[in-house]
């Protein structure tokens, strides 16, 4: 764990509640480059936006290489409130993002850990440094209030 991971995995979870308040499922990312930028934020808009890709992760790396102008972003971190789905960690592996840092896991479609461990597979050509549990409590509260208010 690194001195800053606390900080903007708050800003994480920060963006999942702006979600949450658009009625979205409360998932937060936020990329920073390699020495501490903010390169991009996001939260999901896959209602708001009628595309099941605008995930937060995918919306975040789309932001981040328009910003920096190239699709690889080498020796970035991405900050994100719940564990990657296989769509989402592939997309970590083609932008060649070094560090992921997740809060909760996602026992039902993570493509991390749950349920594959796509993003520092080494069946692949790129691996990504994970670390998961960072706030994992409180991304996890998170996601079971939004839930338990749609029942």
């Amino acid at each position: 764990m690194r001195p800053s991971d606390e900080h903007w995995m708050q800003r994480a979870i920060a963006l999942a509640r702006h979600g949450e308040a658009s009625g979205e499922v409360p998932v937060g990312a936020v990329l920073v480059g390699t020495k501490g930028e903010l390169l991009a934020e996001a939260w999901n808009t896959p209602i708001a936006a009628s595309d099941p890709t605008a995930h937060a992760e995918i919306l975040a790396i789309r932001q981040a290489g328009k910003k920096i102008g190239n699709y690889r972003l080498d020796g970035a971190t991405l900050y994100c409130t719940l564990e990657p789905c296989p769509m989402c960690a592939g997309a970590l592996i083609n932008a060649r993002i070094e560090r992921l840092v997740f809060g909760a896991r996602d026992l039902r479609f993570g493509g991390v850990r749950s349920k594959f461990q796509i993003a520092d597979s080494e069946l692949l050509n790129h691996a990504v440094s994970v670390e998961e549990g960072i706030l994992g409590a409180e991304c996890t509260a998170l996601l079971l209030e939004f839930f338990k208010s749609r029942r």
